[in-house]
């Protein structure tokens, strides 16, 4: 059973925020200039095979869903995860038409979940209170041999490009819900250490590593197979 958290509790609020906004949500994940392309790599890095189980946390309105469904086949499994009813009333209709695609509305950081192959994290390491501890649980899930693969946002370190840093902060604070937008903390800025805290962990639970950046270096995939514990 999922417990819901209570109406005024952060977590609820979050919630709504998504709900509401779902449609221009799915809008955007699906008609950005280069999110395809980051997707499809994405999808690439988790190397799934036939009859493969995936879960995708915070699948969102679903956008990686199809692919993911059609990599593993019939015989495989995809679990979409979000907290966000909104959102997952998005998701059921896009993937009406793959039986092997279930919808969860769970908390990511507690997957209801005994096992999978890979994990796929797009955009949702900036949620996390503590990333390292979710990333690693994650690797926990897949075990020695899965793969984990983190697809996340933030400001750009290319030297030319920063300029455009004051515009990605704008869309961040205009973006996120309610009540980070009152934090002390720039939310730009949790976002950028909540990243790095995840992808670090991701490098230290993972060998063969893969990373990349792109969209003017705002976007950043890491994946890679999770190694046995020393």
């Amino acid at each position: 059973m999922v417990r819901h958290p209570a109406p005024s509790s952060p977590s609820a609020v979050a919630q709504s925020f998504y709900t509401r906004w779902a449609t221009l949500y799915d809008a955007i994940a699906r008609r950005t200039p280069g999110v395809e392309s980051v997707r499809t790599e994405a999808a690439d890095a988790l190397q799934l095979g036939a009859g493969d189980t995936v879960v995708e946390m915070g699948c969102g309105t679903g956008a990686n869903l199809p692919s993911l469904a059609e990599r593993v086949g019939p015989d495989g499994t995809v679990v979409g995860i979000d907290f966000s009813p909104g959102v997952l009333d998005v998701a059921r209709t896009r993937v009406a038409d793959y039986p092997n695609v279930s919808l969860v509305r769970a908390d990511a950081t507690r997957p209801p979940v005994a096992d999978a192959d890979a994990v796929l994290a797009t955009f949702v390491s900036g949620m996390f209170t503590d990333p390292a501890a979710v990333v690693s649980s994650w690797a926990d899930l897949v075990g020695p041999g899965g793969r984990l693969c983190l697809v996340d946002l933030a400001r750009t370190t290319q030297s030319w490009r920063r300029v455009l840093n004051p515009v990605f902060r704008a869309l961040v604070r205009v973006t996120a819900p309610p009540r980070t937008r009152t934090m002390r903390e720039s939310p730009t800025e949790m976002l950028d250490e909540r990243l790095v805290s995840a992808h670090r962990t991701l490098e230290s639970r993972c060998r063969d590593v893969h990373a990349t950046t792109h969209a003017l270096g705002f976007a950043r995939i890491r994946a890679g197979t999770v190694a046995e514990r020393e």
